[in-house]
C-alpha cells in the first residue's frame, strides 16, 4: 500500500496527504486525500498510520457486472452512476444529486424501463414538472441528472440502450413564471442586518460584515483561516471553501480558479477581525487550547480546529432579519449581490470580476495586481457605506 505528501503551497506546516486505494473497475486509480498541520515528521508518521488503517481494511467484495438490458430502468442506471462517479463529486454536488435523484425522479419516471423510452415520454416528464410548480433551476437539474445517467447506461451497455432524453427538449418559461431574481438589498437594511448581528455576538458581526465588505461567498468565508489575512497589507487570500453535506463541514479547493484570489479590505473590517482574534484567543486560553495560524477565524470550537457549518450561518440571517423587521428576501447571497450592485459605478467590471470571482472573466485576473489600486478603491468604498 503506498503513500506520499507534500507541503501545502503557501501554508507552512500543512500537508497533503495521499494514500493510494487501488483500482476502481475501470482501471481508475484511486486515493485518500487527508490534510494534516504539523512537522513533516509528525505528517510522516500521520500518513504511515493512515496507510496501516488502509492496508488493515478487508478486500472489498467483488461485485457480479452489472447487466444492461430490455429490464435496465432509470433508477438502476442513476444508481450506477451512484456507485461508480460520484465519487469525483464534491460532497455537496453528491448530496443535491440524490436529493433530485429522491424527490423528482425516483418515483415517477425513475421507475421506467429505458428500453420502452423516448424523447416524448421524457418531454411529457418535464412538463408535468413544470404543471407541479417547480422553477425553470429546479427542471434543469431534473434535466441534468436524468441526462447524464442516461448517456452513461448507453456507453456502459455498449450501445443497447439508447439515451432518450438527448433529444428531449425543456419546455419553456414565460416571463413571470420563473423565480423571482435576487434582490440587492438597500443600504439601510445591510446596515440594519449588521447592527443585529453585532448585537447576537461578536463572531456574527464580524461574519455579517466581512460578508458584505468584501462580496466572499459564504463557504470562503467559513473557510478563512487566521493565516489567510494580512493586517499590514490589508488583504485577504481566499483559495478554500467550505461545503456543508451531510456528516458535518468539509474545507475543499474552490470550484474554479477564478475563485481563488487576494482581496483587499477595509480598515474598521480589519479592526473587528482583530477584535474577534482577541476574542477567539481568549477562549482558546481558557479551554487549555491554543489559537494556531492555521486556525478558523469563525469556528465555534476553542482552538479554532474545526471549520463552521455553513448552514448555520444561512439560519442566523433568517433569525437576524426577523429581529430588524427585514424583508423575507434577504439571505446571505443577497449580501454578495449588494456588493457587486454597490461596485457597479467604482470600478471597471473587469475588476470587479476579479474581485468577486467569477469564473467566467478568468482572464481578466492577468491584466490586474493581485491587489490593484481599483481593488483598494473598492474596498475602501464599501467600508465608508457600512460606517
Amino acid at each position: 500500500m503506498a503513500g506520499s505528501l507534500r507541503q501545502v503551497a503557501g501554508k507552512a506546516g500543512t500537508w497533503e496527504l495521499r494514500v493510494y486505494l487501488g483500482r476502481d473497475p475501470e482501471g481508475r486509480v484511486r486515493h485518500r486525500h487527508a490534510r494534516f498541520q504539523g512537522s513533516r515528521r509528525a505528517a510522516e508518521r500521520e500518513l504511515a498510520r493512515l496507510v496501516a488503517d488502509q492496508e488493515a481494511k478487508p478486500a472489498p467484495a467483488v461485485e457480479e457486472p452489472k447487466r444492461w438490458g430490455p429490464s435496465t430502468t432509470v433508477n438502476d442506471a442513476i444508481s450506477a452512476w451512484q456507485a461508480n462517479g460520484w465519487e469525483d463529486l464534491s460532497p455537496r454536488t453528491a448530496d443535491h444529486y440524490e436529493s433530485v435523484w429522491r424527490v423528482h425522479i425516483r418515483q415517477s419516471i425513475g421507475r421506467r424501463k429505458i428500453a420502452t423510452l423516448g424523447p416524448y415520454d421524457v418531454e411529457r416528464f418535464y412538463r408535468s414538472l413544470k404543471d407541479q410548480g417547480l422553477s425553470q433551476a429546479t427542471v434543469r437539474q431534473v434535466k441534468a441528472v436524468l441526462h447524464r445517467s442516461l448517456r452513461l447506461a448507453q456507453k456502459w451497455s455498449g450501445g443497447t440502450l439508447r439515451n432518450p432524453a438527448a433529444d428531449a427538449d425543456m419546455p419553456t418559461w414565460r416571463l413571470g413564471e420563473g423565480r423571482e431574481p435576487v434582490r440587492a438589498p438597500a443600504l439601510g437594511e445591510v446596515r440594519a442586518l449588521i447592527a443585529a448581528a453585532e448585537a447576537e455576538d461578536i463572531r456574527s458581526g464580524v461574519f455579517i460584515r466581512l460578508l458584505v465588505a468584501t462580496g466572499m461567498r459564504r463557504g470562503e468565508a467559513c473557510a478563512l483561516r487566521w493565516s489567510d489575512i494580512d493586517f499590514v497589507a490589508g488583504v485577504l487570500t481566499i483559495d478554500e471553501s467550505v461545503t456543508g453535506p451531510r456528516g458535518g463541514a468539509i474545507v475543499k479547493a474552490p470550484k474554479t480558479r477564478a475563485s481563488v484570489r487576494t482581496v483587499a479590505c477595509d480598515a474598521r473590517t480589519l479592526a473587528a477581525l482583530q477584535v474577534l482574534q482577541a476574542e477567539q484567543e481568549s477562549l482558546a486560553r481558557a479551554c487549555g487550547a491554543s489559537l494556531e495560524p492555521q486556525s478558523f477565524v469563525f469556528s465555534f470550537e476553542p482552538g479554532g480546529q474545526v471549520p463552521p457549518y455553513p448552514t448555520s450561518f444561512s439560519h442566523l440571517v433568517v433569525r437576524l432579519r426577523r429581529k430588524a423587521g427585514l424583508a423575507a428576501d434577504i439571505h446571505l447571497h443577497s449580501l454578495r449581490h449588494f456588493h457587486a450592485t454597490e461596485l457597479d459605478p467604482i470600478i471597471s467590471e473587469a475588476q470587479k470580476q476579479a474581485r468577486l470571482g467569477w469564473s467566467t472573466v478568468q482572464m481578466a485576473r492577468h491584466y490586474t495586481d493581485g491587489v490593484a489600486t481599483e481593488d483598494r478603491r473598492a474596498a475602501e468604498h464599501i467600508g465608508k457605506l457600512l460606517d
